[in-house]
Parts: C-alpha cells; structure tokens; sequence
C-alpha cells in the first residue's frame, strides 16, 4: 500500500504551553502539519526542542491552548465519548523507552492482550490466537507469550511495544524516539520491521527522533523542528540534497560520514551564540542569534513557513538565497 493524498491527521497553528516558575514555556508554538494516509512524516530537531510534547499533544495526553488537532476530518478536542474511545483504537503509540514502557508484572501475552480486552475486539481462543499472531509478525513466537519482560533484551521490548500497539489496528502511530534506546545493530531491524508493517496494513507513522541518518531510511517527508516552531519540511530526499534552512544546513553537517577521507575534507557548521529559553523567545526569528546570515528583519520578525518549491516549506526570511 502506498501514500495518498487524503489527510490523515491535520495540525493546524498548534500551540500546547506548560507553566513554569519564570512564566509561561513555549514547547509547541503554531504548528501547522498534515499527515496523508500511508504516509511516514519524520519530525526531527534537537532534544528539547517541543518534538515528544508534539506527540503527545496528538495523542490527547496533552491539550493544546490553542489550534485544532484534526483525525480524519475531525476535531479530537470535540470528540464525544464515543468518539474519545475510537480514538484511542485508531492512534497509538510507540514509547523511547522499551524498559519503562511495559508492565514488569504482567506476561506479554497479557500485555499485547489488554486494549484488545478494553474494546472487547476478541475473547477467549480468538484472542489467545491474535495474540500470538501478533508476536509473529513483530518475529517473536509463542514461546514468547508466557514470559516476563525483564526475560526480554531491549530490541525484543520495543518489539512488544510495536505488537502492542498494532493490537488495536490502527491507522496511525505516533513513534516517540522509538530506536534511541536500542544498540545501533539493533536499530535497523526495528525501522524495517515498521517498514514492512506499513506496507502490509497501511499503516501511517509519525516518526520522531534526533537521529537524522536513520530518519532519511524510513520517512517520505521530514519536518525539521526548532525551538517549539516547524522551520522545514519537505520531500526526504530534498531535506538532504536541497535544504533552504540555516538550521537543517547546521544539523546535516553534524551527521557523521563513514568514508575517513570525506569526513576529513568536509566542513562542519559550528553554530554560535546559545539556544533562547522557550520561556522568553526572541520578538523575530528564533534562530536568529545563532545565524551565520541573520539581517536586521530577521531580528524583528518571526518568518512563516511558506512554500518556496511545490511541496518544500521554509520558515526563512531568506530561503531563496540558501
């Protein structure tokens, strides 16, 4: 199954704050994001930067102040009770942390078995047989269903994590960091798994990590986040080959080159000046007192994401000339 050009999730000018000691903190700051269906958008930016409270916002853990997070059309904020539960059945997610995220008291037959119960979807043999159906297509077997998992290593966790989140099918999944925790080895078969699981339930992904190499393998858009605001998105492909923001230029050039003699020759973008707290943000562009070509408008307005090609978006006073 491929993408299509139907929305599946729409954000539009989210904004989800946090009150803090020093005032209020900006963590998500007018998001605008759409999802097709069959579609894996990657999210990437810097640790602290709004990507998981982002996540959650979709996920209804956190409600935002202001915008509209829309599911197939629909507001989630208006949702009726009904329409809540469906919700949960629909949108899932996969957590960072494989070790924290499972109940160590509970066998994993119980643990991809509890929503399926919750939504009353199987009972009895049925169930006993999903469950196990599940296992095998994350590749673990019904040896598998009985134990705990502090028996597991942390790639067979997350692969817990991912059967638990397909038990309920649904069409979208919010993956929170979800190979960070994992041994580099281990990360790879992770991201195919999702691959391969997508294509067989036409599944969509919002990907979220700071792992810029490993995005490019699994995503058909990225958006670059800094600071709580989008500053690019577009097409995978073009992020590397054609990016227009001084940000996403910064964040390639950190990304490390297996070949000793290019990564030799090749020149880093070393920025300057330190991150602006997100309690108290700059009056123009956020990166401006970090950028190698920030004029005086820069300083004094904040640019808007617009599309400078068909389907790249930059949120740079001076895209055109990067």
């Amino acid at each position: 199954m491929g993408t299509t050009k139907e929305p599946i999730l729409e954000l539009k000018n989210v904004k989800t704050t946090f009150k803090v000691p020093k005032g209020i903190l900006k963590a998500v700051n007018g998001v605008d994001l759409t999802i097709y269906k069959g579609e894996t958008v990657g999210l990437v930016g810097e640790s602290g930067c709004g990507k998981s409270t982002l996540g959650k916002t979709i996920m209804r853990l956190y409600r935002p102040d202001e915008g509209q997070v829309m599911f197939e059309g629909q507001d989630i904020w208006r949702y009726n009770k009904k329409e809540k539960k469906e919700y949960t059945k629909n949108v899932q997610m996969i957590f960072q942390d494989p070790y924290a995220c499972l109940d160590p008291l509970s066998v994993v037959s119980d643990i991809v078995a509890e929503g399926m119960k919750i939504h009353k979807m199987y009972k009895g043999p049925e169930l006993e047989e999903r469950v196990l159906e599940l296992l095998k297509m994350v590749g673990l077997n019904k040896d598998h269903a009985n134990r705990f998992p502090h028996e597991f290593s942390g790639g067979q966790r997350q692969r817990i994590g991912i059967a638990r989140a397909l038990s309920l099918e649904p069409k979208l999944i919010v993956c929170d960091e979800p190979i960070s925790a994992l041994d580099v080895s281990i990360q790879a078969q992770v991201v195919n798994l999702l691959k391969r699981l997508q294509q067989q339930m036409g599944l969509s992904y919002l990907f979220i990590t700071h792992d810029l190499s490993m995005v490019r393998q699994i995503s058909n858009r990225i958006a670059v986040m800094y600071l709580g605001s989008l500053v690019e998105i577009a097409d995978s492909e073009d992020i590397y080959i054609k990016n227009r923001h001084p940000y996403t230029k910064a964040l390639l050039s950190a990304i490390p080159i297996a070949d000793p003699t290019i990564e030799r020759e090749r020149k880093r973008i070393l920025l300057q000046g330190d991150v602006p707290s997100p309690v108290n943000l700059p009056q123009g562009c956020n990166f401006c007192n970090r950028c190698p070509y920030a004029t005086q408008l820069c300083k004094e307005r904040k640019p808007q994401l617009r599309e400078i090609e068909p389907g790249h978006f930059t949120a740079c006073h001076r895209a055109e000339e990067m």
